[in-house]
């Protein structure tokens, strides 16, 4: 009875849960995209934080253009242009992004890529020397481990930012 006890016991112990990080929700709505080096048309890595949370936008190369868009430029997510989540176990700052040597902590504890989306730019200006990029998200779809859908968007503006010829 003892060895069926200890066997139980050693099947319950070693058949839990290894703790996988099951993340339920991204809300990077009220954050604010940042880059790393003076913004300009060749600007490709945006960032939002928020806390120990990272929501990272890699455009292709060439999509922001210092001319007035006819059309929506569309890239396609994963393709040419890339979107991340990162959860890291302690808060961070644009120094993890932007430093030379990237800080040692915190350290990642879950990463997800989109599976399917595009990202949306129109482009326009009032002087022909400021051009206004609106950066949009459509159709993203990031699922977590789980096999759950946590950000499937129709539509939703990523950042505006501006750039001078």
């Amino acid at each position: 009875m003892k060895k069926l006890f200890v066997l139980i016991i050693g099947v319950v112990v070693f058949s839990c849960s290894d703790g996988d990080l099951q993340i339920e929700a991204i809300d990077f709505d009220d954050v604010t995209a940042q880059n790393c080096e003076t913004l300009s048309i060749g600007t490709r890595l945006f960032f939002k934080i928020d806390g120990d949370e990272a929501l990272i936008l890699q455009l292709g190369e060439g999509l922001l253009r210092n001319e007035v868009s006819t059309e929506v430029i569309t890239s396609d997510i994963p393709g040419n242009s890339q979107l991340t989540y990162r959860l890291f176990d302690g808060t961070i700052t644009s120094g993890y992004f932007c430093d030379d040597i990237p800080p040692a902590t915190p350290n990642v504890i879950g990463e997800i890529e989109a599976s399917e989306g595009s990202v949306l730019i129109t482009t326009t200006t009032t002087d022909s020397v400021t051009f206004t990029h609106t950066i949009q998200l459509e159709g993203i779809i990031i699922t977590n481990t789980a096999g759950e859908s946590i950000i499937d968007l129709t539509t939703s503006e990523f950042e505006t930012i501006e750039t001078t010829n």
